[in-house]
């Protein structure tokens, strides 16, 4: 009975080791593989947009306060602004000069706003298209123009590492 039981159980496991070889098999070279999906997502550039805008009111408030380390503070080390009718400032010692040099010709009791226009970019490097308006004490609108800033995530947070504004008046 021995032998027997054998016999019917060699066949079978002579078969499934077969098939189970089989199924490893080589893929044919001819045949490509292919590449893995690689699904990108889009950054949320609305949500960006407003996120830019929250630091530039909170850039205003620090200008209008005239809290040069809180300005300084919207900047990377490697920073360079290029402000109109001035050198490039290079580096967060220049463009502290810059902002001295700016509070100094304006008004007491001046305000800025900056208004994001637009956004765009891959989320980590932005580039923001706004307009800024001055008004002096009485409210009254006395300078405005546009700017460019390049954002960048770092450790967490935008900061600028570029800038350039100019005035909407030929006179300023």
């Amino acid at each position: 009975m021995k032998t027997t039981t054998y016999f019917r159980i060699a066949p079978a496991l002579i078969a499934l080791t077969f098939f189970g070889l089989a199924g490893c098999a080589p893929a044919p070279e001819n045949v490509a593989t292919p590449e893995p999906v690689v699904v990108e997502t889009k950054p949320d550039m609305s949500a960006i947009k407003a996120e830019i805008q929250a630091i530039e009111t909170a850039f205003a408030a620090a200008d209008n306060a005239r809290d040069i380390n809180a300005i300084l503070a919207f900047y990377s080390d490697d920073a360079v602004t290029m402000g109109p009718g001035e050198p490039m400032s290079v580096g967060k010692a220049a463009i502290q000069k810059s902002i001295e040099a700016g509070f100094a010709k304006s008004a007491a009791g001046s305000t800025v706003a900056y208004d994001v226009l637009e956004v765009f970019g891959d989320g980590n490097t932005v580039t923001e298209v706004g307009k800024s308006t001055r008004k002096d004490a009485s409210g009254k609108v006395t300078y405005t123009g546009k700017y460019m800033a390049i954002w960048e995530k770092r450790d967490g947070k935008y900061v600028c590492i570029r800038d350039i504004g100019n005035s909407d008046s030929k006179e300023d």
